[in-house]
């Protein structure tokens, strides 16, 4: 392992993609990466939060997670995204996260960044494919590397055989419908992987 620096940049408003984030984390580090998992900065007013007990309960869980900064994208070789849907989009918080990076595009600092999604949404046809979709458009900008799972394990289809990404399905209870912890964690692996390859090949 060509020590592999990767950092999970996650988005939760009910702790799924926080979870997500962290099975992203265990997999990645047993393939020997140096992991850091980082929330994206909270937009929304505290009085709309706290009138969700789950959102303030997500909050409350993720208070000492680290916020993500240009610094973290510049340290990372890989970067594994993971977000709920926002109409088939990527929350505003993941997009002004995002959209707030261009100094690091305009010096050439994102490119070849090795790049993996993930997302979940209330049901199956939810927007998932189409969120993460919009996230890659933005990493396409970004001459990053996108890393799918498509098809590569079978553990893909005991997930719902999402190839662009591990995406899941959540019930009104906020529980999740599909098992894809092994989904996630096959998905960070070829993404720890892939960004190896890159890294020796640049050396």
């Amino acid at each position: 392992m060509a020590n592999v620096k990767l950092a999970v940049i996650f988005y939760s408003m009910s702790g799924t993609n926080f979870q997500l984030a962290k099975w992203a984390e265990e997999g990645a580090k047993e393939m020997g990466a140096e992991v850091k998992v980082l929330k994206v900065e909270e937009l929304a007013p505290e009085s709309v939060i706290q009138g969700n007990e789950a959102w303030k309960a997500t909050v409350e869980k993720t208070k000492d997670v680290p916020v993500a900064t240009s610094d973290d994208i510049e340290w990372a070789d890989a970067i594994i995204f993971s977000v709920p849907t926002r109409f088939g989009n990527m929350p505003s918080q993941m997009k002004q996260f995002l959209d707030i990076q261009g100094g690091l595009w305009a010096n050439g600092k994102t490119v070849n960044k090795v790049v993996s999604a993930m997302t979940s949404a209330q049901n199956p046809h939810g927007g998932q494919e189409a969120t993460l979709l919009s996230l890659y458009t933005s990493m396409m900008h970004w001459g990053a590397i996108i890393v799918p799972p498509g098809y590569t394990d079978p553990v893909i289809f005991g997930a719902g055989g999402n190839p662009y990404g591990t995406s899941v399905t959540v019930d009104q209870n906020g529980k999740m419908i599909e098992d894809v912890e092994a989904a996630v964690k096959h998905q960070a692996k070829r993404t720890v992987t892939v960004a190896e390859w890159v890294k020796k090949g640049k050396q």
